[in-house]
C-alpha cells in the first residue's frame, strides 16, 4: 500500500497514476471526495481528511509501505510557518505510528536555510521532524521554482498585458515542471532502494530568467511584446493580500523573493545529469498557452 498525500494536486496525481498503473495499491489523500473519484475509478483508496488533523492522517497512513507526503498550500493561513510545523509533525506522528518504513518528502531548493527564506524555512523543519523518526528512510525532494508558479500571473497577464513579480528579470532560476518532480518520486516509490536520510536537489531543464520566461510564454500565447516587471514588495504584498492570501503568507512569500533576489536563497548542488529534467519551459509554454486561451483560463492556478 502506497500513501499519497495532496493526491489530486499536480505531483500528488502523477505519482497516483503513475503507482495505480503497475497495478499497485494506493490510498489518495485529499480535502475533496469529487476531486478525488477519477483516481477512485482508476482503483485508488480514497481518504477524505484534512492534513492538520494527526487522528485522521494516523488512520490514512495504517498499513501503508511507503508514503508520499507535502505541505498543501493555505494560503489564508494566519501564522504560515506555524501550519506547516502542524502538518509536518501530523505526518512525522502518522509515520512513527504505522512504522511506514520508506517516505519522500517534497521539500524545496534552499531548505537547508532555518531562517530568512519564507515559506521554504517551514520546509526546513519538516525536513527536520521527518529526519528525526527511527529507523525511516527519507528521502527529500528539493526542486526549483515550479513552472505552474507562471498560472498565477494568468489574470495580469490577459487583462493587464505584463507579467510580473518581485523577483529580478535577470535573475537566473532553476525552473521545473511538476510533471518530472512526480515522475522521478514515483520511480522512487517503485524500486524502494533508498536508505538512510537524503536530500536530492532537481533543477529542471535549465536555469532561466523572469525575463526570458516572459518572452517565451509572450511568444506561446501571441503577445510577442509581453514584457516582464519587477513588483516593489509592498505592492506586491497588497497585490497577493488583495488576492486572498493573509498578511502573514504574503509576506513571507516577499521573504522568500528578497532571499532569491539576494541569491541566499540558492541550489547547493552544481547542475549534473542526475539533477536535470527533461521538460523545457518552451514545452511549459505550450501547455500554458492552453489554458491561457481556454474558456476556464482565467481560473486556473499554480500548484
Amino acid at each position: 500500500m502506497y500513501v499519497v498525500t495532496g493526491a489530486t494536486g499536480n505531483t500528488g496525481r502523477v505519482i497516483a497514476e503513475t503507482l495505480l498503473a503497475k497495478g499497485k495499491k494506493v490510498r489518495a489523500i485529499g480535502r475533496n471526495a469529487q476531486h478525488l473519484q477519477p483516481l477512485v475509478e482508476k482503483g485508488a483508496e480514497a481518504f477524505v481528511g484534512s492534513v492538520t488533523e494527526g487522528s485522521a492522517i494516523a488512520r490514512a497512513f495504517q498499513g501503508a509501505q511507503a508514503a508520499y507526503v507535502l505541505i498543501p498550500p493555505n494560503y489564508t493561513a494566519e501564522h504560515f510557518r506555524t501550519y506547516q510545523n502542524e502538518v509536518g509533525k501530523a505526518y512525522a506522528s502518522a509515520i512513527r505510528q504505522a512504522r511506514i518504513p520508506y517516505v519522500i518528502n517534497l521539500s524545496s531548493f534552499g531548505a537547508h536555510l532555518s531562517e530568512g527564506a519564507g515559506p521554504i524555512n517551514g520546509l526546513y523543519d519538516v525536513e527536520q521532524q521527518l529526519n528525526q523518526l527511527e529507523g525511516g528512510n527519507v528521502v527529500h525532494l528539493r526542486p526549483g521554482f515550479f513552472m505552474e508558479n507562471f498560472f498565477f500571473s494568468l489574470d495580469l497577464i490577459r487583462n493587464q498585458n505584463i507579467n510580473g513579480t518581485p523577483l529580478r528579470g535577470d535573475l537566473l532560476l532553476p525552473m521545473i515542471a511538476t510533471r518530472d518532480i512526480a515522475e522521478i518520486a514515483a520511480q522512487l516509490l517503485l524500486r524502494l532502494d533508498f536508505s538512510g536520510q537524503s536530500t536530492r536537489e532537481l533543477l529542471g531543464q535549465r536555469d532561466i530568467s523572469m525575463q526570458e520566461a516572459t518572452r517565451i510564454i509572450g511568444k506561446a500565447i501571441g503577445k510577442e511584446a509581453l514584457a516582464y516587471v519587477q513588483f516593489p514588495y509592498q505592492q506586491a504584498e497588497q497585490a497577493m493580500m488583495g488576492m486572498g492570501l493573509s498578511q502573514d503568507v504574503a509576506r513571507s512569500f516577499n521573504e522568500m523573493y528578497r532571499g532569491l533576489n539576494e541569491e541566499r536563497v540558492r541550489p547547493l548542488e552544481k547542475r549534473t545529469a542526475a539533477n536535470t529534467t527533461p521538460t523545457s519551459f518552451e514545452q511549459f509554454a505550450e501547455s500554458f498557452a492552453a489554458v491561457y486561451r481556454s474558456p476556464e483560463g482565467a481560473k486556473a492556478r499554480g500548484r
